[in-house]
């Protein structure tokens, strides 16, 4: 790591750097894939946190969210009306319903971070359609 200008605040990543930071987040999005799969009517946000843990182990990474100002799980889950950074619970998913999922991995020092929004079952047209705004802006 090299810091050019100490008033611009500019860090140069190393090579090496660099690739440990490709791994932290190929493991972020690959780990939120898989929570992804799981998404579906009857599934609860606690459930989708749980896979989270199991697979972001199954990698050799931690979760990076959790213990983070306190925050207690491994994801971000946020359905319909909650807003960004919902704490994962007990709430049951709906067929219909929009979940907003984020997750981030540590992995030898490095973070990695992936979200993603998605339907929950068969969804309808105006659910689609903040979906695809949503992704539009992106």
């Amino acid at each position: 790591m090299t810091q050019i200008g100490h008033e611009a605040g500019i860090i140069l990543k190393s090579p090496r750097e660099l690739e440990q930071m490709r791994q932290a987040s190929w493991v972020a999005a690959v780990v939120l894939e898989e929570v992804a799969k799981k998404v579906r009517p009857g599934v609860t946000t606690a459930e989708l946190d749980d896979v989270a843990v199991s697979e972001v182990r199954k990698r050799g990474a931690v979760a990076s969210f959790k213990g983070y100002r306190g925050f207690p799980a491994s994801i971000c889950t946020s359905v319909n009306e909650e807003v960004v950074h919902g704490i994962p619970g007990n709430r049951v998913l709906k067929e219909g319903d929009i979940i907003s999922l984020d997750f981030g991995a540590q992995l030898n020092g490095f973070h990695g971070d992936a979200a993603m929004t998605m339907g929950v079952g068969r969804i309808g047209s105006k659910a689609q359609k903040i979906i695809d705004a949503a992704r539009g802006a992106l």
